[in-house]
């Protein structure tokens, strides 16, 4: 059985803004990588090599990064929405690039799942579908899974109240339908998987299996979980291999150039081509992509992307700062700022 994949990088990011105005967030730098490649490796890894992306938002730029995925030791096949067609509009509309059986991803959720696990549950339960579930503290701001005793999933609660709580496990964002049950959804109309794929087969008699992931997952949607997969590539919490060399307890490419007098210290990650002059302090959980010159200024719990430049004196706490930013001197960029492409803080400004 032929066993393809879907990723869902349709939509526009809005949370993510203003990083998100130009480029689609599936494909934001995270440390060494655009994101999307940590969800070809989980595909790869399971031997799924036939990867559709559901394309809306500038499509342009995904295939300008990631290509027909050859380097990735994938085939790529794009299938563009003309309208926003939902999860499940989206999958539908992909339809005829399918094989037998299909793994569905959400297109901006981090995770060390077991793929291979999951896919071998739904094989042994006989599921139609298999939702992959995630424990979570607080999850009145999630939609809940119910199942009983054998894992088969009986209902489905959107963001419940404190009293209708009885589960703390939510939708993780990956899914393993058999496609010969989307026959179910309508094509060409906007649709969900979550609010009528899933309870339509359940309402059939079809089996939905549930299948619990314990271990690490993050949807780095808004500003703060960005900043977040940073701290956690870097601290080792998600194991990853970066492309880099050790200095201490950071990471620093191989062309990086950082001045004797400079100060790294903690989990930090000085990319391909960054320039760190005397009197600069990188420190614990920064994250500079490429290309950035730092002169003198103090760069904590931030991440930089290509070509920003940083002045003297200046300190940036807490902040995401794109492409071709320029901080003047003795700036302060404080936490939970920001800044998108081309911005410009004169000298002596503060943002917050």
């Amino acid at each position: 059985m032929k066993t393809s994949a879907i990723i869902l990088v349709g939509g526009e990011g809005t949370r993510l803004r203003p990083l998100t105005l130009d480029l689609p967030k599936p494909v934001v730098p995270v440390l060494d990588r655009p994101f999307l490649k940590f969800q070809l490796d989980l595909l790869r890894k399971a031997s799924i090599t036939d990867i559709v992306l559901c394309v809306a938002f500038r499509p342009e730029r995904i295939r300008a990064v990631l290509g027909d995925g050859h380097a990735d030791s994938v085939q790529l096949t794009y299938v563009l929405e003309e309208t926003p067609l939902g999860t499940g509009g989206a999958v539908k509309n992909a339809e005829g690039a399918l094989g037998e059986r299909v793994v569905v991803m959400n297109g901006d959720v981090l995770a060390d799942m077991d793929l291979g696990a999951i896919l071998k549950m739904h094989g042994e339960t006989r599921a139609a579908a298999t939702i992959v579930l995630h424990p979570v503290d607080n999850p009145s701001a999630y939609g809940l899974v119910e199942t009983d005793q054998t894992g088969r999933v009986t209902r489905f609660v959107e963001k419940p109240k404190p009293e209708e709580i009885t589960t703390n496990r939510i939708n993780a964002g990956l899914y393993v339908l058999e496609t010969r049950t989307l026959s179910l959804m309508p094509k060409g109309v906007p649709y969900s998987i979550e609010r009528g794929y899933f309870p339509a087969l359940i309402a059939s008699g079809e089996r939905v299996q549930a299948f619990t992931h314990e271990g690490y997952w993050i949807d780095i949607g808004t500003h703060q979980k960005y900043l977040q997969v940073h701290l956690d590539l870097l601290s080792g919490r998600f194991p990853h291999e970066i492309q880099a060399s050790r200095r201490g307890s950071g990471y620093a490419h191989e062309t990086a150039v950082i001045d004797p007098a400079a100060v790294l210290e903690g989990h930090f990650y000085v990319g391909p081509g960054c320039q760190v002059g005397a009197g600069s302090r990188i420190e614990d959980g920064s994250a500079l992509i490429s290309n950035v010159r730092v002169q003198g200024a103090t760069i904590r719990q931030s991440v930089v992307w290509g070509d920003t430049e940083i002045g003297g004196g200046s300190l940036v706490e807490g902040a995401l700062l794109s492409n071709r930013v320029r901080v003047g001197r003795h700036c302060h960029v404080g936490r939970g700022s920001a800044l998108g492409d081309g911005v410009v803080i004169s000298d002596h400004s503060r943002t917050s």
